[in-house]
């Protein structure tokens, strides 16, 4: 990465890669067909696209795009330069897809892009401020982004009784497995696996209560290998056998 900001020109070849930092493509002119962990999108004029680091990311013009590219260095560049919006900007930044710029961030952007962007003034104080107005307290897009929880409850209760992994929960909010790890701490206060655990050992205990199933069954559905392995952990997590948890309901 040599430079913050550059100008680039797209054509009809079809570029498919990724890369170890975070990346935002603004539209300038044409139509730049992208897309980022199998979402598709469109970037252009007044449209830009987030691409997070270490995610596989493909892109084409049939009739050619113009694009503003911000490549953000790191972490700490983030927290430097953004002071307290760094972890709105983080959201942003771990998010894929294209998303509207209002009117007064098309005019930055364009001023940017008619500037040198090789002078490593404009080109960091423009990135800063450019990143700063995407995720400021007026109405950014990034701080709603929130994990989808429901979907990750779902997913899990879905395959519980196959071995599951942070990379496919991580899958269904389009995040490398160490990110999804760190905000779904961050959001839940417990580690994804925990979360699974505890998902799992909830399904348990309602089969436990609301079916006849034997214990041994209730435990290859949820995901363990014994049955002595389901009791140890319902013990540990309710302080009760699946027997006494099955009476009490009874």
């Amino acid at each position: 990465m040599t430079s913050l900001l550059s100008l680039r020109h797209y054509s009809h070849e079809l570029l498919s890669h990724s890369h170890s930092h975070a990346q935002i493509v603004f539209g300038l002119s044409g139509q730049l067909d992208f897309e980022v962990c199998g979402r598709g999108s469109q970037v252009s004029q007044l449209t830009f696209a987030v691409v997070p680091a270490d995610t596989q990311h493909a892109c084409g013009s049939r009739d050619g795009s113009r694009c503003l590219v911000l490549d953000v260095p790191s972490e700490q560049w983030l927290l430097q330069r953004l002071g307290r919006h760094a972890d709105a900007g983080r959201s942003l930044l771990d998010n894929p897809g294209a998303l509207q710029l209002a009117p007064a961030q098309g005019q930055l952007v364009g001023w940017l892009a008619a500037n040198p962007s090789n002078d490593p003034v404009i080109a960091e104080q423009g990135a800063a401020l450019l990143l700063a107005s995407l995720v400021s307290e007026s109405g950014h897009p990034g701080e709603a982004r929130r994990l989808p929880l429901a979907a990750i409850d779902a997913y899990i209760d879905q395959h519980a009784a196959h071995p599951l992994q942070v990379a496919d929960l991580a899958r269904l909010a389009g995040l490398s497995a160490a990110r999804f790890h760190a905000r779904f701490l961050a959001e839940t206060g417990q580690t994804p696996m925990e979360h699974v655990r505890n998902r799992r050992l909830q399904l348990g205990l309602d089969l436990l209560q609301n079916s006849p199933l034997a214990v041994g069954e209730i435990a290859a559905r949820v995901g363990y290998g014994s049955q002595s392995a389901f009791t140890a952990a319902l013990s540990r997590r309710f302080g009760c056998t699946p027997r006494a948890l099955r009476q009490r309901r009874e």
